[in-house]
């Protein structure tokens, strides 16, 4: 979406792909196609230069769980690396973002490409939240703004004021999974951006695949920051959680 929304503006659009991560059919979207293990740093920028490039986006996921068993850094990764106190979202990539523009390649945000994706304000769905479910999303935003502040995760899960999952390294759809277990039924999911949320990397996406996952468990409530959270198919997503009689609300 991020390379259809580029080459629409007119600009010839250079990927750098990750093996093992990236779908290959982002070679048919894009001008240009290199791949590279996770890690390699000094291989992205030698490809960003050597195609003229001064202006990237990062969009698409690293699965974490694979960061342990995957990763394959050249000297500059190792180098980047060694600097780095702590192995969190916004450290890494905060630290890639500088090492890009010292060599006088920068980082925007996707956001920009991709302004409609953006959620919009208020109750999303047909159905809207209860008194105890509101409470417990209300509680669940307290502390998924904690989470986001000490960068370990964006999502937690919640009932009756309970915590029951928090995310860490497994992802979304794995803390929705185990706090929806715990909670039986009519759990409370609350995804948010950081407090210091950088949109240049890392903004919380949400989609038709976490209704899916929230249905497994039969959880009850999404609650998701609006205008600091990207929605992938919208539509079909709202319409899923009408049919699955789940709440999705923007705060």
């Amino acid at each position: 979406m991020v390379a259809d929304a580029a080459r629409d503006k007119g600009l010839r659009v250079v990927a750098v792909a990750h093996e093992g991560e990236t779908d290959s059919l982002l070679s048919e979207k894009v001008d240009e196609l290199a791949w590279i293990k996770l890690g390699q740093l000094g291989h992205l920028i030698k490809v960003l230069k050597k195609a003229g490039v001064t202006k990237t986006v990062m969009a698409g996921t690293i699965n974490k769980k694979k960061m342990f068993e995957n990763i394959r850094p050249d000297l500059r990764g190792l180098t980047l690396m060694s600097k780095l106190a702590i192995f969190h979202d916004d450290d890494i990539l905060r630290a890639v973002a500088g090492e890009l523009q010292r060599e006088g390649i920068h980082i925007v945000s996707s956001v920009e490409q991709l302004p409609e994706l953006l959620a919009p304000y208020g109750n999303l769905t047909r159905k809207k939240p209860n008194k105890e479910e509101r409470e417990d999303v209300d509680f669940g935003w307290k502390i998924a703004k904690e989470l986001g502040r000490l960068d370990i995760g964006q999502c937690v899960v919640v009932r009756k004021k309970t915590v029951l999952a928090l995310e860490a390294i497994e992802g979304t759809n794995e803390t929705i999974l185990r706090g929806g277990k715990l909670a039986k039924e009519k759990a409370v999911v609350v995804k948010v951006s950081k407090p210091n949320q950088d949109l240049r990397f890392d903004v919380p996406t949400v989609g038709p695949e976490t209704i899916e996952v929230m249905s497994q468990v039969s959880a009850s409530v999404l609650a998701i920051e609006a205008g600091k959270t990207l929605i992938f198919d919208k539509l079909g997503m709202i319409s899923y959680a009408d049919r699955s009689n789940i709440v999705i609300v923007s705060l």
